[in-house]
Parts: C-alpha cells; sequence; structure tokens
C-alpha cells in the first residue's frame, strides 16, 4: 500500500501539470500513453511490439488521439479518424504482402487493440479541449467508484458480481461504486453548474450512474483480457498499480460515453 500510495502521488504529479497545460503537451501526452496502452496489449498476446502490425497498431492509437487538423490546417476536420483509417488499410495489406503467415486474423488483433485504446484516449482529449472541469469530473467519477466499490465491497460485500472474470468483486461494492460517484459528482456539480450542461442538475445524476457503470464495464474488460492471456497487471510502468491500461481501463469506457450525451 506504501508503494501504491507513493508512486501513484508521482503519477498525479506528472499528469495533472499536463492536464493543467492543455494543448499539444497534454494532447502529446495521452498520445504516448496511447501508444504505451496498445503496447502493453501487443506484450500480453506475445507479439512483438516493433514488427511490422505492432508498430502501426502503436502509431494508429496515437493518430486516432491527437488531433491532427488542429496542427495541420490543410487536413480535413477528421483527419485523426482519416489518419487511422491509413494505418488499418496498411495493417491489412500485411496479408497481401506476407499472405502465407498472416491472416486476416492475425491483422485483428492489433487493429482492435488500437482502437479500444485509441478511442478512449481520443474522447480523453476532446474533454480536455472542452474544459478541464469535464476531465476532473471523470476523474472524480471513476475514482470515487473505484473507492467506494472497495470500501463498501470490503465491508459489506457478500454476492460476487463476476467471479470468473474478477473474483473478489461483488454486487454491493458495485453498487457502493455507484453511489460514491453521484454523491461525489452531486458536491462537484454544485460547485461547478456549468459542468453538466446541456442536462439539468438531476438528469445530470442519472448520467453519472450510467457513467459509474462503464467505468465498472471497463475495469471488468480489462480484467478478462489479462485473465485470458494469464497476466497479473497489464504492464509495470507505475510500481505497485501495473501498467497504463491498469490505470486508464475505467476511463477508456467514461470519456465516450460523456461525449455520447454530449457533455462535450
Amino acid at each position: 500500500m506504501k508503494e501504491r500510495v507513493i508512486w501513484g502521488a508521482v503519477a498525479l504529479a506528472i499528469f495533472i501539470p499536463f492536464l493543467v497545460m492543455g494543448g499539444l503537451p497534454f494532447q502529446f501526452l495521452v498520445g504516448l500513453l496511447a501508444i504505451i496502452g496498445v503496447s502493453e496489449l501487443l506484450r500480453m498476446r506475445r507479439l512483438e511490439i516493433f514488427s511490422f502490425e505492432g508498430a502501426l497498431a502503436m502509431i494508429g492509437a496515437f493518430v486516432l488521439t491527437v488531433p491532427l487538423d488542429s496542427y495541420l490546417s490543410f487536413l480535413p476536420v477528421d483527419a485523426s479518424l482519416s489518419a487511422y483509417g491509413i494505418v488499418i488499410f496498411m495493417i491489412l495489406a500485411g496479408t497481401v504482402l506476407n499472405s502465407n503467415s498472416y491472416s486476416f486474423e492475425d491483422a485483428a488483433f492489433p487493429i482492435a487493440s488500437s482502437f479500444y485504446v485509441g478511442i478512449g484516449f481520443q474522447n480523453l482529449v476532446s474533454a480536455r479541449m472542452a474544459g478541464i472541469d469535464k476531465v476532473l469530473l471523470a476523474l472524480f467519477i471513476v475514482w470515487a467508484t473505484d473507492i467506494g466499490a472497495y470500501m463498501i465491497g470490503r465491508q459489506f460485500g457478500q454476492r460476487k458480481l463476476l467471479p470468473s472474470v474478477s473474483p473478489n468483486k461483488t454486487i454491493e461494492g458495485s453498487l457502493g461504486g455507484i453511489a460514491s460517484a453521484i454523491v461525489v459528482a452531486f458536491f462537484f456539480m454544485l460547485f461547478d453548474k456549468t459542468v453538466y450542461a446541456p442536462h439539468s442538475f438531476l438528469v445530470m445524476l442519472v448520467l453519472v450512474a450510467i457513467f459509474s457503470i462503464f467505468g465498472q464495464f471497463g475495469d471488468l474488460v480489462e480484467s478478462s483480457i489479462k485473465r485470458h492471456f494469464g497476466v497479473k497487471d497489464s504492464g509495470k510502468l507505475i510500481p505497485g498499480h501495473g501498467g497504463i491500461l491498469d490505470r486508464f481501463d475505467s476511463m477508456i469506457f467514461v470519456f465516450p460515453i460523456m461525449h455520447f450525451f454530449g457533455l462535450f
């Protein structure tokens, strides 16, 4: 626990200044995190990260994350998505250039990995461009969900949530996480009344419950992936915490659903 606290503080000390700065420094950092996240998935499957498909998958996540049209004015407004599509086509071209040993199924994993990571981090960047309060709201929802689920589950947990995926999680803990997220968001929205626009206060509380549920699914998806590949953590970048995906798995799910409901 001491190691988790110390290195968690170090990670926040690095991340928060970039979050406050916003702009290119923050976007480049998030793009770098996306590259690392994809590399973690590739390593889980024992793929060489600097192979043909591995390098392209990491590049794909980066170009999907960073809004290219903001810096290259001659590109269209959907430049990131278009560039990502080109990268994916290049990965698929490998099935032609090396058809004897590289199939569509082989290409599917790096493509899925780049999209899974890239779309989550892309929406993190979009949220920061809309305002730092949008990012903070998402972070507080995820953190409150994690802490509430842990505390309530440890104290009152009886019924297993999905033991085949994550044996320590309970239904009581999950509900406690949702309740904690609602309470924290309630006070945050009292402090910042613009963060839940264009929705009303009460509608936003319902949406917070949905965001908390999606955040828990993000955590469970990552647990399922790790269990499938027989690993404890996605990586070892942050001692006591694991890899980038171990820290951002919930947020990868929360930011896109926040965007879907028009919060940024």
